[in-house]
């Protein structure tokens, strides 16, 4: 391995302070902001680099120094004297600065409001954090901080559930902040131990007690004030962001309603759905009782072992109808290099659907799931349901997403958001319907399904959030509401609220196809442009907020003072 030098730095905390404060400096007058964007990128990924640790003081320091700065610096740049393909760039990096500058402040108030459940995070937080930044310990101090520390720890878990009390919501968000702290710890020990004799003759021992604590503290939390121990991974619980953090993300996505106007959005798209389940059902023969219908088509799905083969048979059979339409441009390397892999059995309970991009991730059951687990699966992915998934998980959607923006304008993956990415395969969805795609009513049953699944997430992600309902009442909403096998709801709500994904993701689906079908009718349906190049050139310009997409596809350019006011909902009371 090379030895990395990294020149002109001194190894402090405060000169690393003062480096990340000044950042990196930008040329005032550029000819793309390109450049500036790949710089900030780096910026960020450095200090996020030398601080991990979540709520750490002296990254929450380094950060805010670093928006700060990069605000500043964007201001500093001419905006009226940049082009199109810049000014948008420019409200994109100056949106993002401000989301995350408000971010910060959002993740402080919601750790301030755990304080009382970690009273020793900051000092094991500083440990770390002055190791990152070179300044060298003294073991037996060390080993004397660790020991107190351990004794803090022990004397607050018999109190655990007695004085010491708490929501469950709180202690759960609680145990994530303790597993940030035993990777600090972990970390930091790491360092010294077997490599400094000293340090490891005085504090392994310590380290290792306190670590011990730790897991016991986090243990008590689970079992007395969460209520699940840390092998449940069933268990639904979630974090709710309230109204000011959702606001918050609404504004960073660059859309211009509010909660409640978003959940009479997802109200209005159901009841659409509804009426035309009707209509399918009818023809079925089951009257205006549409779940009957859709009962009907859950029991259409093909015998163990060839759902490989109906994916096929699908993708193929979407590709063609685009092609036939003349809908968009399928790049030959594109259609040959998709990929199957069947989904493990223990994935199925949070994703209980097919998952893709280049790789499509196949739900079906397997032979170790009891008879009812695997009954459910079959009925949740029958052919009707999985036609619906294929393109949007392959061709139009993710998979060909993917396959353009590893080609196209790379750089503007930092402005990535799922109402881009979920809302331009849920669009398809949408058009493809409007086109014809689906003339049997089995086949608009099982496009409807997935449609009125994204108007319920609407309701139940923001309902969630809000805090008005809890993940039990969000899993009897969706089947109630849009028929889930029960399996698939509970997963669909573990997904949702357990997992990774942002407070808005779920909702993004609907809103953002909502987005760009009414770009599509103001730039298609007006004459100003092909469907073809249209789709075409939104992949080409890669991931952003929806508005910014209009931006370029209109020739409109933003305001410098770019509020998002774009009314995408006409009709909306």
């Amino acid at each position: 391995m090379r030895p990395i030098f990294v020149r002109g730095i001194a190894f402090v905390s405060t000169s690393m302070l003062m480096l990340m404060a000044n950042a990196s400096p930008l040329i005032h007058e550029p000819s793309t902001l390109i450049q500036t964007v790949q710089t900030y990128q780096a910026d960020l990924g450095a200090v996020n680099r030398k601080f991990p640790n979540l709520n750490s003081n002296r990254r929450n320091k380094a950060l805010d120094s670093l928006f700060k700065n990069w605000s500043t610096q964007l201001d500093a740049i001419n905006f009226e004297k940049l082009n199109l393909e810049s000014k948008v760039d420019w409200i994109l990096l100056k949106n993002e600065v401000a989301a995350r500058l408000h971010g910060q402040d959002l993740e402080a108030k919601r750790y301030a409001e755990i304080a009382d459940l970690v009273p020793f995070a900051d000092e094991i937080l500083d440990m770390e954090d002055r190791r990152r930044v070179f300044e060298w310990v003294e073991p037996k101090e060390v080993a004397a901080k660790l020991e107190r520390l351990s004794d803090q720890i022990e004397k607050l878990i018999p109190q655990i559930g007695d004085s010491i009390k708490s929501s469950r919501t709180l202690a759960y968000r609680a145990t994530k902040q303790i597993d940030v702290l035993q990777e600090a710890l972990q970390s930091f020990t790491r360092f010294y131990t077997g490599y400094d004799p000293m340090f490891t003759w005085w504090a392994s021992k310590p380290a290792e007690r306190l670590a011990k604590a730790l897991g016991s503290y986090e243990e008590t939390i689970r079992a007395k004030l969460v209520g699940t121990d840390e092998k449940d991974s069933l268990t639904i619980i979630g974090d709710p962001v309230g109204r000011d953090g959702l606001l918050a993300d609404l504004r960073a996505a660059m859309i211009g309603y509010t909660p409640e106007q978003l959940l009479k959005i997802g109200e209005k798209e159901y009841a659409w759905c509804e009426a035309e389940m009707k209509k399918a059902s009818r023809e079925m023969g089951f009257g205006d009782d549409w779940k009957k219908a859709l009962e009907k088509v859950k029991t259409l799905y093909v015998e163990p072992g060839k759902q490989p083969e109906l994916i096929r048979e699908q993708a193929v059979e979407a590709i063609d109808f685009l092609e036939k339409k003349d809908l968009i441009t399928v790049p030959e390397l594109a259609k040959s290099t998709w990929r199957m892999e069947m989904m493990p059995p223990e994935a199925q309970k949070v994703s209980p659907f097919f998952l893709g991009g280049e790789q499509i991730l196949v739900s079906f059951p397997t032979d170790g799931m009891e008879e009812s687990e695997k009954l459910m699966s079959l009925r949740a992915n029958n052919r009707y349901f999985a036609r619906a998934t294929v393109q949007h998980e392959l061709i139009p959607g993710h998979h060909l997403q993917f396959f353009m923006l590893s080609r196209y304008n790379p750089y503007r993956e930092l402005f990535g958001t799922p109402f881009w990415i979920e809302g331009w395969a849920l669009y398809w969805e949408m058009l493809l319907w409007d086109e014809g795609f689906a003339p049997e009513p089995e086949q608009r049953v099982g496009m409807l399904f997935w449609r009125m699944h994204r108007c319920a997430r609407i309701v139940f992600s923001l309902k969630f959030h809000l805090g008005e309902w809890t993940p039990q009442q969000c899993i009897h909403y969706l089947v109630d509401k849009v028929g889930h096998e029960r399996n698939s709801a509970e997963g669909e709500v573990r997904r949702s609220f357990k997992g990774d994904y942002p407070p808005l993701y779920q909702l993004a689906y609907m809103i953002g196809g909502l987005q760009f079908r009414e770009l599509y009718r103001e730039v298609v349906a007006s004459g100003k442009m092909t469907a073809k190049a249209f789709h075409d050139q939104i992949l080409k310009e890669h991931e952003m907020p929806v508005a910014m997409v209009r931006a370029l596809l209109t020739g409109k350019a933003p305001a410098k003072n770019f509020k998002p006011d774009w009314k995408f909902y006409p009709g909306l009371d």
